[in-house]
């Protein structure tokens, strides 16, 4: 059996993630605190971004994905929000949600959350393309993660749809 063949194996055998996907816990790292006494904005994107780490490798994404299959994933897009202070001690849990895919996207919002009090600290929304790494351009997914990516897409249409979805950066109309 080829490493390929072994990946769409375990793939068809894994159960579908939680709807909707949370993150494990993370922890805030004191580097990260910036001279305004929170978060420093770049380490959201990292926080978010590792979550959906996890989550593509419940999609069968990761990083065997890619030396097998040879595919990946670049966001093209992200527009995130910042909705109250996060400090070095909070717990944080990032709650994912598959919004839309096509044969080369998927649409995500996540969410960075208190771990135990559950405010929302931010919000991410993004674009994300499939990549052929070898030929490094966007191609399609292969068809059966664009599948299980499908399945996941729907189990996440029934829930209700997060305050921010669609956002963009203007100046408030007078």
């Amino acid at each position: 059996m080829t490493s390929a063949n072994a990946a769409n194996v375990s793939l068809r055998d894994m159960p579908l993630p939680p709807v909707p996907f949370r993150s494990s816990v993370m922890q805030i790292e004191p580097g990260w605190i910036d001279y305004n006494g929170h978060l420093n904005m770049a380490y959201y994107n990292v926080m978010m971004d590792r979550a959906i780490d996890e989550m593509w490798l419940q999609l069968g994404m990761g990083p065997a994905y890619m030396k097998a299959r040879h595919g990946s994933s670049f966001t093209a897009e992200c527009h995130v929000r910042y909705v109250r202070e996060i400090h070095l001690g909070d717990p944080v849990q990032v709650t994912v949600y598959l919004l839309a895919s096509d044969e080369k996207r998927i649409h995500t919002f996540e969410e960075l959350r208190h771990a135990t009090e559950g405010w929302i600290s931010a919000t991410s929304e993004n674009m994300t393309l499939h990549i052929d790494m070898n030929a490094r351009k966007v191609a399609p997914f292969p068809l059966d993660i664009q599948a299980r990516v499908r399945d996941v897409v729907s189990s996440h249409a029934g829930l209700p749809r997060p305050e921010g979805i669609g956002r963009k950066v203007a100046m408030p109309s007078k």
